[in-house]
């Protein structure tokens, strides 16, 4: 005698999911909610210092870029360097959001005579 076996349903797979403390509303919007992955202190002002890099957290937002080959192998280059040599085990995500950081840091202090803007001019 053969046996049926009984599977979830996609609208049970793909359900939305609510906190059961707080009953949805069904008139009201959907609210997006997130969690970082390690808590951060709360900063009441920034100081006038350069901005750091996000670190490791969740991200909310992407953005696509797209490079070639040789650019690629040179970040994986720059990946497998910071293992190697250094002890730092960091993602591609990491190391691009880190060096923007430092590019835009320089911009932002330098202005014209910044790395960013020179190299920009020699492109033209």
């Amino acid at each position: 005698m053969a046996r049926r076996v009984s599977m979830p349903t996609a609208d049970d797979l793909f359900r939305p999911t609510v906190d059961p403390a707080t009953p949805e509303q069904p008139d009201e919007p959907r609210q997006r909610r997130v969690r970082a992955v390690a808590a951060q202190p709360e900063v009441e002002a920034e100081p006038a210092g350069p901005k750091k890099p996000s670190g490791r957290v969740r991200h909310d937002e992407k953005m696509t870029v797209y490079v070639t080959s040789d650019e690629l192998l040179d970040i994986e280059h720059a990946r497998l360097t910071l293992r190697r040599e250094h002890g730092l085990a960091v993602d591609r995500g990491r190391l691009v959001r880190e060096a923007l950081a430092l590019v835009l840091a320089d911009l932002e202090g330098q202005g014209a005579d910044s790395a960013l803007v020179q190299r920009l001019l020699d492109d033209e």
